[in-house]
């Protein structure tokens, strides 16, 4: 049944996908309001298909802040980098510069307004990354960062690549650590099945800590729900 079920979703919801896609530089053209509003539509069916078609439901606990922050999130399935935004109401999202060369996809998400991460460390690219974030920043926005680069199954917790850092910097915003545990329903590897997703809103930390210090909290934080992969601070 399970199989069944991620079958259905994937021609449902995948199947409407395309097409918002490819209407994107069509709803682009009446602004970047408008279209991150049109980005929150496809957020919410999403949802709607996850709930309805396969059973997926989502639980907090915690809640985001009122005013702009970093949200560093734990990265398990494809469900929360859609949920996340739904949640946080269009925030900018840290992308790899892999994702934003896609036909389309690329352009729409740049139109939207990520914030482009290039993982070979090139000062060039660091510098751009810095600007983005901090416009963001200056657009009171909140910034999503997945700081493990990866999808990981429950029980794994990667190391932080590098970013997270940085951006703290840059944007200036304390940093809310997101732990959930979204692969015990949207597993890495096999079908989806019906169950409940927790996203754990952690409390802020503020700006101004040292590398060390706030890579040490962000990893820890967003494993908490991680079960036998808990960060302990040494």
């Amino acid at each position: 049944m399970d199989r069944v079920r991620t079958i259905l979703f994937g021609i449902i919801f995948y199947g409407v996908s395309v097409p918002i896609v490819l209407l994107a530089p069509v709803m682009a053209l009446f602004g970047q309001r408008a279209f991150r509003g049109w980005v929150l539509r496809w957020t919410e069916y999403q949802a709607w298909c996850a709930r309805h078609i396969v059973g997926i439901r989502t639980r907090t606990a915690g809640a985001p802040l009122a005013g702009p922050a970093l949200y560093a999130a734990k990265h398990q399935s494809f469900f929360e980098t859609f949920e996340l935004v739904r949640m946080l109401g269009a925030p900018a999202i840290v992308m790899r510069q892999e994702f934003a060369r896609i036909p389309v996809w690329g352009w729409a998400a740049r139109r939207y307004g990520v914030i482009i991460i290039d993982r070979s460390g090139a000062a060039s690219a660091l510098r751009q990354m810095m600007r983005e974030a901090k416009a963001a920043g200056a657009e009171g926005r909140s910034v999503i960062l997945f700081p493990e680069g990866t999808r990981s199954a429950m029980g794994e917790a990667p190391p932080l690549q590098a970013g997270l850092a940085g951006l703290y910097r840059a944007v200036g915003l304390p940093v809310v650590p997101v732990a959930l545990d979204s692969a015990r329903v949207w597993p890495k590897h096999g079908p989806m099945h019906p169950g409940m997703v927790t996203f754990r809103f952690g409390e802020p930390i503020p700006a101004g800590l040292k590398r060390d210090e706030i890579e040490v909290r962000v990893h820890r934080e967003i494993n908490v729900l991680n079960a036998g992969a808990i960060i302990t601070e040494e």
